[in-house]
């Protein structure tokens, strides 16, 4: 009999883990190839950054109809509906003529790659439950992220080895690959619960997102991703790799292996980050501003570091940054823990909203800013040099407007989220400060 938490549920989440994998190398695969994709539709930055943009805003724009959509049909079919998605998306780029269809061929990528996290963890709080939960979701995002690896490795020695064409249609392969084994192994739930999970009408899953929208813990969910997420997400997704190529100088294969270190560096941290949001759920939004406190310190220090920054920064840098993807899972647990199980859908469709708006927003300015400061280097009479490192340094604080604007957000959403809590269960989530005043003078007595 099928259950939770047992081998079958293992199984579940061994296909779910690899669609995930897939589809992160697939939403990467601009990164390794920018530089490649500005020289073959001959682009400039900016322009490159909406090729970017545009298939974060259709992701982001996708999130909350596509969790309504699988509150009510499930996860099995949003995931293999992602794959196949993906799959013609990457098709369309490696046959695309011109900068158009290559735009086209991202944004169907995008709509793929909506379908699926969110359906992913879905999945899991269906299959897995009590404390192993929140630890099963970490060990998913930090699995799926070796999806960059792919990107970064593989794929990159394809794309320098047997071209553009046969790189991309090789990771369409991939993508029907996943939904092969999605159709054949996975099923939404142990089958005693499928049908109590999913509404049971349209209407009824559009209420359902009205009600997710309105609780501050949703909320507080969707700042958390907002703020965490978005820093490395723009480097891995499009940025990165041409500031660590064209701005610092690195070769090719350095700076893949960099790239790598964004999912080392969530390996080691996500479970240790799973175990804390398990044991000490009051205190999950002061782990969340830490994560953003040393990621903040990091890329200050680069900005501001005389010259170019050593080699060793820029690996603390790219550490500091790969802990914010398994720091954004916690806004799924917000998520989780706010919602019933019949709304999960939409609750993290909203979650999931934040981290990628962020990033788009960020990656638009980035690339605004950079053509800005090439013009007036030529209007000085320099040479065009549109990746310097100085105007990299430049661009990349435009995070700190971003950013910021989602701190202030934050507080405001965890501010209402523990005055629910002390309304509806009695519940007083005291300030940090104060519960280490207390736990210093017990120990002091």
């Amino acid at each position: 009999m099928e259950r939770v938490n047992s081998a079958r549920s293992w199984l579940v989440w061994a296909v779910a883990v690899f669609a995930y994998v897939i589809a992160v190398m697939q939403r990467t695969s601009l990164g390794v190839s920018g530089v490649e994709a500005a020289n073959r539709f001959d682009v400039s930055a900016s322009v490159l950054s909406t090729l970017a943009v545009l298939q974060l805003a259709v992701y982001a724009a996708l999130q909350i109809p596509v969790g309504v959509i699988l509150d009510r049909l499930g996860p099995r079919v949003m995931i293999g509906a992602g794959a196949l998605l993906m799959a013609s998306g990457q098709l369309t780029l490696a046959l695309a003529p011109s900068i158009g269809v290559a735009i086209v061929g991202r944004i169907l990528l995008g709509a793929g790659d909506a379908l699926t996290f969110i359906s992913v963890i879905r999945l899991l709080s269906a299959w897995f439950s009590g404390r192993i939960l929140p630890q099963v979701s970490q060990w998913t995002g930090n699995i799926g992220q070796l999806g960059q690896v792919l990107s970064a490795i593989p794929l990159s020695l394809l794309l320098q080895n047997v071209g553009w064409p046969t790189t991309f249609v090789s990771a369409a392969a991939c993508s029907v690959l996943t939904a092969v084994l999605v159709l054949l192994l996975v099923s939404n739930a142990p089958r005693t619960t499928i049908q109590r999970e999913n509404a049971r009408s349209w209407g009824e899953a559009m209420s359902l997102l009205r009600q997710s929208l309105g609780r501050p813990g949703t909320q507080l969910g969707f700042w958390s991703h907002y703020v965490t997420q978005s820093p490395g997400t723009v480097f891995a997704l499009l940025w990165g790799f041409p500031l660590l190529t064209a701005g610092l100088g690195y070769s090719r294969s350095v700076a893949s292996g960099l790239l790598t270190l964004l999912v080392a560096a969530g390996v080691v941290a996500g479970p240790i980050i799973g175990v804390l949001t398990a044991r000490f759920p009051m205190r999950r939004s002061n782990l969340v501003l830490g994560i953003l406190i040393v990621m903040t310190a990091s890329w200050s220090v680069v900005l501001a570091w005389p010259g170019e920054p050593p080699f060793w920064l820029i690996v603390v840098l790219i550490l500091t940054l790969g802990v914010g993807g398994p720091g954004s899972i916690i806004g799924f647990d917000f998520a989780r823990t706010f919602n019933p199980m019949r709304s999960l859908g939409s609750a993290n469709g909203v979650v999931n909203v934040g981290g990628f708006l962020a990033s788009f927003v960020m990656m638009f300015l980035i690339g605004i800013i950079l053509d800005l400061l090439n013009r007036a280097r030529v209007d000085a009479g320099m040479g065009s040099d549109i990746f310097a490192w100085d105007s990299f340094r430049i661009a990349f604080a435009a995070q700190y407007v971003v950013v910021g604007f989602g701190v202030v957000m934050l507080f405001r959403a965890r501010r209402l989220t523990r005055r629910q809590l002390d309304e509806d269960e009695g519940i007083r989530v005291a300030p940090l400060w104060v519960v280490l005043a207390r736990a210093w003078r017990r120990r002091a007595d």
